[in-house]
């Protein structure tokens, strides 16, 4: 059984950084995708940073780009999500997700929740003006 466990969660001042991690288990194939995703109060859950583990390949959505990086430890089926220059607009629910499997190891990540399989059960983010 899949499983994604989150953590690093937490309250930052507009400015600060957070990194956020990811713990995968019940899987060994790199054939796939790992993605955090976020979802505010009243808002639809967005995607905003892609990885293939395979080609270590990423994508970012223009709202984090520069600012948010992604990374996989295929090893330890860990994902790290680095966020830095934190505004209130990043305050949601962050999502780690695993899916988007290809046999394309160099292909791109979808970017849409359904092409996601696994969920974990999210980390808050909070961040104070």
């Amino acid at each position: 059984q899949v499983r994604l466990v989150e953590s690093g969660g937490g309250s930052v001042q507009a400015g600060g950084s957070l990194r956020l991690s990811c713990a995968g288990s019940g899987y060994t194939s790199s054939r796939g995708c790992m993605a955090w995703f976020r979802q505010a109060p009243g808002k639809e859950r967005e995607g905003v940073a892609f990885i293939r583990t395979s080609s270590h390949s990423t994508y970012y959505a223009d709202s984090v780009k520069g600012r948010f990086t992604i990374s996989v430890d295929n090893a330890k089926n860990m994902v790290t999500l680095q966020m830095n220059s934190l505004t209130p607009e990043d305050a949601a629910m962050y999502y780690c997700a695993r899916g988007s499997f290809s046999t394309d190891l160099y292909s791109p990540c979808g970017t849409r929740e359904y092409e996601y399989i696994h969920w974990g059960q999210g980390t808050q983010v909070t961040v104070s003006s």
